[in-house]
């Protein structure tokens, strides 16, 4: 994965936290949102980690607003930002939406789809790109979340 120029390498930790609607529009905005807070932070739109990023935020937000709609209520994308020393950060990506019965299985369950199957592909590219991803319980409030890091290297 190209990583960012060095002379953007973070000394802190940077979040971004955005509430959209449970909708295809909502998904379509949360990757477009990451993208450029990405670029904010140094990461370039359009290089390899931004992708990466972009993919990985649009198949777990369409996941929310599909799988995970609950009607009335939105879902929560956060971006963080993490140094893990001199040469090392880690971007975490999590989506959090309000249903509680609707989980996805866990990176160990996952499986490629039928060859014919139309959906049941977007968890198997999250788990090609990403170091590492999980679900969990929502903290303070009903629903999931699912998370997904990756290490980028300066």
């Amino acid at each position: 994965m190209e990583a960012p120029p060095a002379t953007h390498c973070p000394r802190s930790v940077r979040e971004f936290t955005q509430r959209f609607s449970a909708t295809p529009r909502g998904a379509r905005l949360a990757r477009r949102f990451a993208r450029f807070e990405l670029d904010r932070w140094g990461i370039p739109y359009g290089g390899d980690v931004s992708d990466t990023a972009a993919l990985l935020v649009a198949e777990l937000a369409a996941n929310a607003a599909i799988h995970g709609r609950v009607p009335g209520r939105d879902f929560e994308l956060v971006l963080t930002l993490t140094p893990r020393g001199p040469a090392l950060s880690t971007l975490g990506i999590e989506v959090s939406d309000t249903r509680t019965e609707a989980r996805p299985p866990s990176p160990a369950d996952i499986a490629p789809p039928p060859l014919d199957a139309e959906t049941g592909r977007g968890l198997v590219l999250v788990d090609a790109l990403a170091d590492r991803w999980g679900v969990r319980d929502r903290h303070g409030a009903p629903g999931k979340t699912v998370r997904a890091e990756l290490d980028l290297l300066y």
